[in-house]
């Protein structure tokens, strides 16, 4: 068998990953996984403080890097994390921090990553299982969540001075999102947050820029942008403090990419076991190529898993149109200035919604498992994680420094564990 499949034409209304659409149609099914996600990629890098241009072309570098090392056989886009939001903010809000420190943490958390798919290359995935049960991983997920509230806040009350236009653009963005989620077609819903900043961006445009009652969108870095360069990447710099907040995010990647080939497997009807050390340590090496440049962190998106359920078509060829797309955006200055005008309140409310699906989102692991709460064992692990990870407790031990989602997740691992200690079940 060649490593990669033969890509025949597929004749019927399922496209398997290893078929193709005919002719030139593969060309707008790799649009639309890149409008699938292109809101989250967008919107995660701006969070953070990263740039976004940055993020999107590293989004194409890692998911063609995806395709090769899975050997074209898993159907994935891999687009900005929001896992890595709350512990990049914990790093830049440190003395003397800069991206470039986050960066060298991100790289460590790839690497960690990447070592976890060797592993699972070389013994299988079972042992994830075990020490990273259901209860762990949504409680870590959550925790994450929770832990960016003071930071959606403040962004949503213009960090203490609000205006009644920031906070009306702010709240009519969040109520866009939550109306395309609830009721808009299901060809739309995968667009929420692009459709809310679009929504929010157009808002902003006629109430600044066409009525005057507010700031309006300045235009003059696009006009003066080339329209091809290169992205302006960054040296990453590699400190502990950095290394030890943002590393045990990889927990959370190797929960959300271990569920989403299982996703795939599901629909597709295909054995994906087989290749999920390989996803894990693809996914983990993009991460690290991104963060080499400055890019954020990087992972398989389910937005782009409900698009393949919704059309049918798995083929993975139609995901390297996609990167192949995001590459050339990346290679863009003008485009990259365009995101830079995004205006503040509607980033404001982009947050609000974004970090609460996160931590709520990161709920359904426990639903979707069935985790029993009545077992003491789960009950303990859960609450006394939470509420390390929603406090921001930090563990300070000399110059060394655990902040809140690291104890988190130490305190999920190690809880889980102890207090397992003895039982028949």
């Amino acid at each position: 068998m060649s490593y990669f499949p033969r890509w025949r034409v597929g004749t019927g209304q399922v496209i398997m990953p290893d078929e193709r659409l005919p002719g030139a149609a593969s060309v707008p099914m790799g649009i639309q996984h890149l409008l699938a996600m292109s809101g989250s990629t967008i919107v995660a890098p701006i969070l953070m403080g990263f740039d976004p241009n940055v993020a999107v072309f590293f989004s194409g570098i890692g998911t063609l890097l995806f395709f090769i090392i899975t050997a074209g056989r898993v159907p994935s886009y891999l687009g900005s994390s929001f896992a890595f939001i709350a512990v990049v903010l914990a790093v830049l809000g440190q003395e003397g921090a800069t991206i470039a420190h986050a960066l060298g943490g991100i790289i460590a958390c790839g690497a960690l990553y990447a070592l976890i798919g060797l592993i699972v290359m070389a013994v299988g995935y079972g042992w994830v299982e075990k020490l990273m049960p259901p209860v762990v991983t949504g409680t870590i997920g959550i925790a994450i969540g929770l832990n960016l509230a003071p930071v959606a806040v403040d962004q949503f009350n213009a960090f203490g001075s609000p205006t009644p236009a920031h906070l009306t653009i702010a709240l009519l963005t969040v109520l866009c999102m939550a109306m395309v989620s609830c009721y808009g077609p299901s060809g739309t819903r995968r667009l929420s947050v692009l459709l809310a900043l679009v929504f929010g961006y157009a808002l902003v445009l006629l109430l600044g820029n066409g009525l005057g009652i507010m700031p309006g969108i300045d235009f003059s870095a696009v006009g003066t942008a080339d329209w091809f360069g290169l992205p302006r990447f960054q040296t990453p710099e590699f400190h502990w403090s950095a290394i030890t907040l943002i590393a045990p995010v990889a927990i959370v990647l190797v929960a959300e990419n271990l569920g989403h080939i299982k996703a795939l497997g599901a629909i597709t009807g295909k054995d994906m076991d087989p290749y999920i050390g390989r996803g894990f340590f693809a996914d983990g090496l993009a991460t690290m190529v991104a963060g080499s440049g400055g890019g954020t962190g990087v992972t398989t998106y389910a937005e782009n898993i409900g698009v393949m359920a919704m059309t049918k078509v798995y083929s993975t060829l139609v995901f390297v149109i996609a990167a192949i797309v995001a590459i050339c955006l990346g290679l863009s200055p003008k485009f990259g200035a365009l995101l830079q005008t995004i205006p503040a309140p509607v980033l404001a409310g982009l947050s609000v919604a974004v970090f609460g699906l996160i931590a709520s989102a990161m709920a359904r692991i426990w639903i979707e498992n069935r985790v029993d709460f009545s077992d003491p064992r789960n009950l303990f692990t859960a609450g006394i994680a939470l509420i390390f990870g929603a406090g921001d407790f930090t563990l300070h031990l000399g110059d060394f420094a655990l902040g809140g989602i690291g104890t988190s997740t130490l305190a999920a691992l190690l809880l889980y564990q102890l207090l397992g200690i003895g039982r028949k079940a």
